[in-house]
């Protein structure tokens, strides 16, 4: 995952010249650094910002780069080293595309929103708090912090006359999108509609090849790193521990926004290190199979498909609820919304006929609803993208 993200620069300009997505230079938010809203090496937050027009001026959608986490002092330190921990190394401008897209044909209910990238430098989701900066490795844990500062600017900028908001994230920023859901809202104008949604954020607490939790452990290390704890929504902290409360099936059941779930069911990221991590996998037998469903033994497969029963089961509560949104599709892919091809393009993939820019503007608007599950085995489905999507 972190060579990925490594190569994040130059898979952005490819993404520019071949979609045409418009670079959105970058804004660093010095002012934040005194009130020690900071990535993890001390430098200021950052976004990318494309300003609304027309009849959309007054709405706004905030979105939040994902790209994994890091669980302790030493992947912590390699992370500041990168873009994913430092805002001088990331690239100045962003390719904006899928639901930030400037495109009316590719974007038709959010184009001329303004329109934000908030960048990914903490390693927690937005939800590190603590005082102390580490000695040794001048290492900063204030993700929540930088959320507050990124979101305290905008509304200086006038997001405090939002008419309509939505708080949106992949990956671990879809994450963010969740946990930071409720206090969005309530930052928000109360006249404002304001509604959130979840690119490939919805992770579970589900069981590895093992039958034990190894993502809980990796949450509980998150937690205790960045002390997470209090800046998670106090709805779930109040009866359980912080490390569950990383996961949505834990805090949507309290939320009190409206959230639509855009997730594969067979979820790449979630294949390789919740259901298949290496830590489990002591022979290697899921080595190829996690990354490509055609090697993979009868057994494998079988294993795989009851992922797919544990992501049902875990979805529950935002099943129960009709003011909930769930484009849930049986495509191996992490992160579907961040470019138009798989936003709404006409090889992009549906549900219920449905592509997910329909999917997601229509429950918006509230033309109507939207809770889709796929059909329920691996390859049932012609129009998922033959590689798995990433952010």
């Amino acid at each position: 995952m972190v060579r990925l993200k490594q190569l994040w620069p130059s898979v952005m300009v490819l993404a520019v010249v071949v979609i045409g997505a418009r670079a959105v230079p970058i804004t660093y938010l010095e002012s934040a650094v005194a009130k020690g809203a900071v990535c993890l090496d001390g430098s200021a937050p950052a976004y990318h910002f494309d300003k609304g027009s027309g009849s959309g001026v007054n709405n706004w959608i905030v979105h939040m780069e994902g790209g994994g986490w890091c669980t302790d002092i030493v992947t912590c330190v390699k992370r500041k080293s990168l873009m994913k921990g430092s805002s001088k190394l990331m690239n100045k401008d962003f390719g904006f595309s899928g639901i930030l897209g400037g495109k009316e044909n590719s974007n038709p209910d959010f184009y001329n929103w303004n329109r934000i990238k908030v960048r990914y430098c903490d390693g927690s989701s937005f939800t590190g708090d603590i005082e102390a900066v580490d000695p040794t490795h001048k290492l900063y844990f204030r993700g929540a912090r930088v959320w507050r500062a990124v979101i305290d600017d905008l509304m200086a900028k006038g997001m405090s006359n939002a008419q309509n908001a939505i708080l949106s994230g992949c990956s671990a920023g879809a994450l963010a999108a969740i946990l930071h859901c409720d206090q969005f809202k309530s930052i928000l104008p109360k006249t404002a509609k304001v509604k959130c949604v979840s690119d490939a954020g919805y992770f579970i607490n589900g069981k590895d090849i093992t039958g034990g939790s190894s993502i809980e452990s990796y949450y509980s290390k998150v937690a205790a790193t960045h002390g997470s704890a209090k800046s998670l929504p106090a709805s779930c902290t109040s009866s359980m521990k912080p490390e569950l409360c990383f996961f949505p099936e834990n805090v949507v059941k309290t939320m009190q926004t409206p959230l639509f779930v855009i997730n594969a069911a067979f979820d790449s990221w979630q294949i390789k290190n919740v259901l298949a991590p290496t830590l489990v996998d002591k022979h290697k037998e899921w080595n190829n199979c996690k990354l490509d469903f055609k090697k993979c033994t009868p057994t494998q497969i079988q294993t795989v498909q009851g992922y797919r029963d544990q992501m049902l089961a875990a979805l529950a509560p935002v099943r129960a609820t009709n003011t909930s949104g769930l484009f849930l599709d049986s495509c191996h892919a992490h992160c579907q919304g961040g470019s138009a091809a798989t936003w709404s393009g006409p090889q992009g993939p549906q549900v219920g006929n449905t592509k997910m820019a329909k999917a997601v503007g229509d429950w918006f608007y509230e033309r109507s609803t939207f809770q889709n599950v796929d059909c329920p085995s691996l390859n049932c489905n012609p129009t998922c993208p033959a590689v798995p999507t990433q952010d």
